[in-house]
């Protein structure tokens, strides 16, 4: 069962893997040897490449999944002529953090710098320093010196792989537990170009019609979800508001848990959970409150007119981190605990119903 310890642990190791859309191998790569190494879990692919991990043996309720993106925003090389190599930017990012932007490219060593971006075809030219740069390889920013601070991770790729460790975390805990049999981890691929693999696996019926979706995502931190107020119940995102059923059995159980959280709409972006309620599928969500999304710096200077747009590793508050691995596991209990939301109004209303008269 995981420990604290090795939670944090698995979060570096996850965080720190070059990743991109269409091309989130590695992760996969780590998440296929993690689970190899507990013999009661399945690991299996769906059409798509979505990684699905649940466990063995008969189970007495419906299926629950946590779900997270493996992908994150990246450069991908599309060509090399000597020097200059050409590339698409997969993922969301103001086109004013391309300028002179400096690049690393994931087990070359070699550097780069971007000369020309258009943020129309979201493509670009990097003027490269050392050898080794294929077509298909990974682009990072290359990020200024930073220590972070007390109870914070700073890493390249929160958004989603934070997301990852710790349902991968809820899963190992869940493995001891007889009455969370029903629980399974789904990482999806290609969510920072549209949602893409959540959609897959929603239209082709990858896992049971009757199946709930934990949608985890590490979302910007607002003014009023600050990061380090615990981990977030998520009731929808900039497209949709989230299965109210799910969302209040969960608050429900939290608050009665007395876990430190948050509940917050979190419409700064989207989220896997609105391609699932989409398709008919039970979905809330979960997430951690996030700064410098998407690796932009100085977002909410930048965009209000008083900072420089700064590539910046993104930062989380770890114990939120471990906060949303234990309201994970309440949650995958909660999504079939009746709520007692009618007789309390039912009560209240036989108490002061004799005011209407």
């Amino acid at each position: 069962m995981a420990s604290r310890s090795a939670a944090t642990r698995w979060l570096e190791q996850l965080t720190r893997i070059p990743t991109a859309s269409g091309l989130e191998h590695q992760v996969v790569d780590w998440v296929r040897a993690w689970a190899r190494r507990r013999p009661d879990l399945k690991f299996g692919l769906d059409s798509g490449g979505n990684v699905l991990i649940t466990q063995k043996g008969r189970k007495s309720r419906p299926p629950v999944f946590a779900v997270a993106h493996m992908d994150h925003p990246a450069f991908v090389v599309t060509s090399v002529e000597g020097s200059r190599v050409g590339f698409e930017f997969r993922g969301g990012v103001n086109e004013e953090y391309f300028i002179n932007a400096a690049v690393e490219f994931a087990g070359s060593g070699a550097e780069g710098v971007v000369v020309t971006y258009d943020a129309s075809s979201q493509s670009g030219v990097f003027e490269v320093t050392g050898e080794g740069v294929s077509v298909g390889d990974i682009g990072m920013w290359k990020f200024p010196s930073k220590t972070p601070s007390a109870d914070r991770l700073l890493a390249p790729a929160c958004d989603d792989l934070a997301g990852c460790a710790a349902a991968l975390a809820a899963l190992d805990r869940a493995r001891g537990m007889q009455e969370l049999r029903h629980f399974g981890v789904l990482l999806t691929r290609a969510e920072e170009v549209g949602l893409v693999g959540a959609t897959h696996v929603a239209r082709e019926g990858t896992v049971p019609r009757d199946s709930r979706f934990l949608s985890i995502e590490t979302s910007r931190a607002l003014p009023n979800a600050p990061i380090g107020e615990g981990p977030i119940i998520r009731i929808g995102d900039a497209a949709t508001v989230f299965d109210p059923e799910l969302s209040n059995r969960i608050s429900h159980a939290a608050a009665k848990a007395g876990i430190p959280h948050q509940r917050k709409l979190m419409d700064g972006g989207g989220c896997e959970a609105t391609a699932f309620g989409v398709y008919g599928y039970q979905a809330t969500g979960l997430c951690l409150a996030l700064g410098n999304w998407h690796n932009r710096g100085n977002l909410d200077e930048f965009e209000a007119g008083t900072g420089d747009p700064v590539p910046m590793q993104e930062e989380i508050s770890l114990s939120d981190f471990h906060g949303l691995v234990d309201l994970l596991l309440i949650a995958a209990a909660a999504v079939d605990e009746p709520t007692d939301f009618k007789q309390r109004f039912d009560a209240l209303y036989e108490r002061t119903g004799h005011i209407l008269g």
